[in-house]
């Protein structure tokens, strides 16, 4: 599902924090890793490691 504005690649901090919200909600400890350290890369200006946008764009798929 792609939202407006959004590249497929990378989803953004706000679709991070979603599907941390709903990955934690499933106890899917690996996703839930993942989203955070995607939300901290991306608050220190950083890109997010490959391996952890692959699970990111992956959850709901």
């Amino acid at each position: 599902m792609a939202l407006l504005g959004q590249d497929h690649e990378r989803p953004s901090s706000e679709t991070a924090w979603t599907i941390l919200d709903a990955a934690h909600d499933l106890g899917d400890i690996v996703t839930v890793d993942a989203c955070r350290r995607v939300i901290d890369a991306d608050l220190r200006g950083d890109t997010p490691a490959t391996s952890d946008m692959v699970v990111l764009s992956a959850f709901f798929g």
